[in-house]
């Protein structure tokens, strides 16, 4: 026999299911109770970002807002912002100015919300001491590793143009850091384009000549990224992202030596003075992006496609910029 409905049974359970739908709807309104986990992308020259993440400031900045951080490291800029254009992390830590461009041409949305003021010595173009190469015109058909879409591809861009040479006139090979580094080591490529720390660790650990750094030829700015999606609705969490980097990036500067101390053995166990003079020719200066300043992006999308290397033309200025 089925139970029977009670209307009095009812009203007096009512004022219990009213006041528990009332206090999970006020859980809900209030973000103080809302867990949220933000998914950040970096890579081993996302100098600040990685001092974040080992002092655990960040963390500690974002759990008085109940938010949480997974960190997700990448060998170079053009994957990890691959990986944000397809929502597999939120924030993306600095990535030099040639990566957005690359991003752009693949349709993803863009949120500019920081940038480190130009480093143009944080980038050059390395020959073995006793290589045939003595200046740029020289490369003409040699064999060039570099990483594609960082900053040093758009710096040999611009160096073999100064040098009235195309890209075509060279030899590309693709390489991440790491294994372009080996191939440099084993005479496998006749010339390298790097960037710091790596830049400064194969020049004290090689006998190297450097052809040519970004002074005058790339302005070598890095940039932080989100999706414009992720801007719009989590502006706060990118409020407390923009104030650690600014801290931190002033926190470099002024302690030189424990920044060494504490990235030295996260970049492969490089000694102090390395990481030091590989520092030095980072500003490191945080400040918001101005979109009237992205004069350059342009022209770096411009010369990639007149390379022949983006598969449309790209306008650098169709992107949202997030101001703190």
């Amino acid at each position: 026999m089925p139970p029977r409905f009670s209307p009095t049974a009812s009203r007096l359970r009512r004022p219990l299911w009213i006041g528990l739908l009332a206090a999970a709807a006020g859980l809900l309104a209030n973000p103080a109770y809302s867990a949220e986990t933000v998914r950040i992308g970096y890579q081993k020259s996302s100098t600040l970002m990685t001092l974040l993440k080992t002092q655990g400031t960040l963390e500690k900045a974002l759990a008085k807002d109940d938010i949480k951080i997974t960190w997700h490291e990448f060998p170079s800029g053009l994957p990890l912002l691959e990986a944000l254009n397809v929502g597999n992390v939120d924030i993306s830590a600095d990535v030099a100015d040639t990566v957005p461009i690359f991003a752009q041409a693949a349709q993803a949305k863009l949120t500019y919300f920081a940038e480190e003021a130009a480093s143009p010595q944080a980038q050059a173009i390395v020959v073995r001491q006793d290589s045939p190469v003595q200046q740029l015109a020289d490369l003409k058909g040699k064999k060039i590793a570099v990483t594609k879409a960082a900053g040093s591809h758009y710096l040999l861009i611009a160096a073999l143009r100064k040098a009235g040479l195309k890209f075509s006139d060279i030899q590309p090979a693709y390489l991440s850091p790491a294994d372009g580094r080996a191939a440099f080591e084993n005479d496998k490529v006749d010339a390298w384009v790097t960037w710091e720390p790596f830049l400064t660790s194969v020049q004290r650990q090689l006998p190297t000549r450097t052809l040519a750094d970004g002074n005058g030829l790339a302005s070598y700015k890095r940039y932080y990224l989100t999706s414009t999606r992720y801007a719009q609705a989590h502006p706060e969490v990118l409020q407390h992202v923009y104030a650690q980097l600014q801290a931190s990036g002033n926190w470099v500067k002024g302690h030189p030596g424990e920044a060494a101390r504490i990235l030295g053995p996260l970049w492969g166990n490089l000694d102090v003075a390395t990481v030091e003079a590989a520092n030095a020719h980072r500003s490191y200066r945080v400040q918001p992006v101005k979109r009237e300043q992205l004069a350059e992006q342009q022209q770096i999308a411009d010369a990639f496609f007149a390379a022949g290397l983006l598969p449309k033309a790209v306008d650098a200025g169709a992107v949202e910029v997030w101001q703190p």
